[in-house]
């Protein structure tokens, strides 16, 4: 059995129930299955065979639901580019992954075979209004059979390539076979602290090209309703949750914090929510116990990554409760391993380290990524003998509760996206007034952590932090671009003449008790 049928059985037990709202549209599970059939069928009918890559990029909307399903049932690889890429960022990922097809939503039509990175695309589709050269989304699957492909995807073969920034400032693709995206459904089903049911409504905010589409399958397997949101606005999502009666919703710690800076809050109805799960990034024991106060005891927090294809840990509600009540400390974890995931804090040697010492965090599991594509080499440094080193840096306590302290890398997230400072000071360094940059995690009350910019001009230049940071956003994703800059005579350089990223920014994180935030 594999999400194909998953999905033939939820149309048969839930036909005439809503899969998916987007503003007005109501997308049933009868119609979400056979849209995704002939969607599956028109893209295997323009010559695509299993394991060939289908790019999109879109905002949130209906179609994301359905192309994932459709691919699925057509052994299709989805390669879905952030929506908050620049247009080079995007022909870095294209000219990588070499798709074959572009499914592209409104305003995100600009590409053409002769971009830069887009030579391998034979077909361009439009959702909505086609421009000259691309096919309507609605016309390919009116033309289309009815009738489910006959493929069934091996657990090894390739699923989705899910990207990300990466040590080096080039854009990385994590591959997640069908069996890690399977074991992902597992892990999800048995391991939520209230569980769907049909009628439930989960809210999707955050784009699900990443973390939050990591939900769509789940809980359509369990006959809830996926409503989408194209951007987050806090004054509607309140308005939305009493309005749709919505159950379950997924944020970043940056959306918690901009809602308990809503005013409306006080007054919102928020009687419905049996579940509010966050990840991608830490967030302050402060703002948890504010969170639970002022929203309800319904927390629960995750912690996982795009090699992990899903959670690797939870912090369930149980757990927080008994934190607020009977161990505070508890509040600064992510929780315990989490259904068929192992956990191990190591030292350099790979051997685990004693209960309270700080080591890497590596784990094993069945949804444990296959490696990057096109990287060999990285992928021999982040899977070895079959354990992923993540390069955060993490304390156990004698109950088995995890507790990130650092990285071990120079990542920075930021409201819950990775950016790596190297692809940052690569930008800054094209700017004629630069002569040295070092960028950095800065503690941030409502992204977690912000990107700063520490930087040394070259004799004469008058380059202003407003100047560099719009030349960052001119030519990258505006959340990896520095949001201040610092201008200082000279940095401060090791043994090596290398730059001392650690000294530079041990001066803004003076006084926090973790080195992520």
């Amino acid at each position: 059995m594999g999400f194909a049928y998953f999905l033939r059985r939820a149309a048969r037990y839930w036909g005439d129930q809503p899969a998916i709202l987007y503003q007005d549209r109501v997308v049933t599970y009868r119609q979400l299955d056979q849209r995704s059939t002939r969607l599956a069928n028109a893209l295997l009918a323009l010559g695509l065979q299993p394991g060939d890559r289908v790019a999109v990029q879109s905002r949130n909307r209906p179609e994301l639901v359905e192309l994932e399903c459709a691919l699925y049932k057509a052994g299709l690889v989805k390669a879905a580019l952030n929506p908050r890429f620049t247009a080079a960022e995007a022909s870095d990922v294209v000219g990588n992954c070499t798709p074959r097809v572009l499914i592209t939503g409104p305003g995100y039509t600009g590409h053409a075979r002769t971009t830069a990175g887009f030579g391998s695309i034979e077909t361009f589709i439009a959702i909505g209004d086609a421009p000259a050269g691309y096919v309507e989304y609605e016309a390919l699957l009116a033309n289309a059979g009815t009738t489910p492909p006959d493929i069934t995807p091996a657990p090894d073969d390739l699923a989705v390539l899910h990207f990300s920034s990466g040590s080096t400032g080039k854009i990385k693709a994590a591959m997640q076979s069908y069996g890690n995206r399977m074991a992902a459904l597992r892990k999800m089903v048995s391991g939520m602290d209230r569980p769907a049911r049909p009628g439930d409504r989960l809210a999707l905010i955050g784009p699900v090209t990443h973390a939050s589409g990591m939900l769509m399958q789940p809980y359509l397997y369990q006959g809830a309703t996926l409503v989408l949101f194209e951007k987050f606005e806090p004054a509607h999502f309140l308005a939305e949750v009493a309005r749709l009666r919505i159950t379950h919703v997924f944020m970043v710690p940056a959306m918690i914090n901009m809602l308990l800076a809503e005013p409306t809050l006080a007054q919102a109805d928020l009687s419905s929510l049996k579940t509010l799960a966050y990840g991608a990034a830490p967030m302050a024991p402060a703002r948890i116990r504010e969170a639970w106060e002022r929203i309800g005891p319904i927390l629960s927090q995750g912690y996982g990554a795009s090699e992990s294809t899903s959670g690797v840990t939870r912090l369930s509600t149980t757990d927080h409760a008994d934190a607020i009540a009977n161990h505070p400390e508890r509040l600064a974890s992510c929780g315990r391993a989490l259904g068929e995931t192992e956990v191990r804090v190591v030292d350099e040697q790979g051997k685990e380290v004693a209960v309270g010492e700080i080591g890497e965090l590596v784990i094993r599991g069945e949804d444990v990524f296959h490696g990057y594509f096109n990287e060999p080499a990285l992928t021999r440094e982040t899977i070895i003998d079959g354990w992923l080193h993540t390069g955060d840096m993490a304390r156990v306590d004698e109950a088995g509760y995890l507790y990130l302290v650092d990285r071990k890398k120079d990542m920075i997230i930021s409201g819950g996206f990775n950016v790596y400072p190297t692809e940052v000071e690569a930008t800054l360094y094209q700017h004629p007034d630069v002569l040295e940059a070092c960028v950095i995690s800065v503690p941030d009350d409502t992204w977690g952590e912000s990107v700063k910019a520490v930087v040394t001009l070259r004799p004469g230049r008058e380059a202003t932090a407003q100047q560099l940071i719009a030349h960052c956003r001119e030519r990258i994703a505006d959340y990896k671009s520095p949001r201040s800059v610092d201008f200082v005579a000279e940095l401060p350089k090791n043994a090596s003449g290398k730059l001392a990223r650690k000294i530079v920014r041990e001066r803004y994180w003076q006084g926090v008790g973790r080195r992520v935030n």
